[in-house]
């Protein structure tokens, strides 16, 4: 345990030193959240939306934007990169496993992830009036739930690319395929019936779901909350299992 929180402190670290990164995933998203909640159609009423606007809906899904951002574009090319380098090399020479650096870097990616969760909740609430989650420990639970099934996608990404370009770019491709499952381009609510039930076994599509499910006050379905745990267990799974460390 003294092994993982001291990892983790350090990973966290070298995460704030590098700029691009602390950008891509603090600053981002509450921007994105900032510039749609500034477009005036946005705040109004919409009856297509239960009586919803479109800010309320779109709060949940930036909130997925900054799991993605995170697991999706940095968690990958960081140990890709630690891999190319030789450095994972060297680490294989300490007491270091390779669960404990993966589990420092899922926990220095939970800990930033809900920082930004917290700072998009406020953004929307104070800037917009975007109500708070009506049942606010659900809607923890499934953030929590969404983001560590992304989580583990991302660790399998790096776990499987050969160098840091090829994570950097199979990081963006399922970046932007997840994104569109989750609703970012074309609201879940306007799918087509096939391709909601796509986006329904996505990690970020059921996630963001959840997270809505939660924000109208009510628990996430059993099938969503399946389909994030099931991502988790056999990507992490995986992940842990294909790991090299050269």
């Amino acid at each position: 345990m003294n092994a993982l929180a001291r990892l983790t402190g350090t990973e966290t670290k070298l995460f704030l030193r590098e700029p691009i990164g602390v950008i891509f995933a603090l600053v981002l998203p509450p921007a994105l959240l900032i510039i749609l909640g500034l477009i005036p159609a946005f705040r109004e009423v919409k009856p297509e939306l239960d009586g919803l606007r479109v800010i309320d809906v779109y709060t949940p899904i930036v909130i997925a934007l900054g799991i993605a951002t995170l697991a999706l574009t940095n968690l990958p090319q960081q140990l890709a990169t630690y891999r190319e380098r030789g450095i994972l090399r060297r680490m294989r020479t300490t007491p270091v496993t390779p669960a404990t650096l993966l589990g420092a870097q899922l926990l220095m990616s939970m800990m930033v992830s809900l920082v930004t969760m917290a700072v998009l909740l406020a953004i929307a609430r104070f800037a917009f009036a975007v109500p708070l989650p009506d049942a606010p420990f659900a809607f923890f639970l499934a953030f929590v739930l969404s983001a560590a099934a992304m989580f583990s996608v991302g660790l399998l990404v790096a776990a499987l690319a050969p160098g840091a370009s090829s994570a950097s770019a199979m990081g963006l491709v399922l970046f932007f395929a997840m994104l569109f499952f989750a609703g970012l381009w074309i609201s879940r609510n306007a799918m087509h019936d096939v391709l909601r039930t796509i986006s329904d076994f996505t990690p970020l599509g059921a996630g963001v779901q959840s997270l809505h499910d939660a924000a109208a006050g009510n628990w996430p379905s059993l099938l969503h909350i399946l389909v994030v745990l099931g991502w988790t267990i056999v990507a992490g799974g995986l992940a842990a299992r294909l790991f090299r460390w050269e």
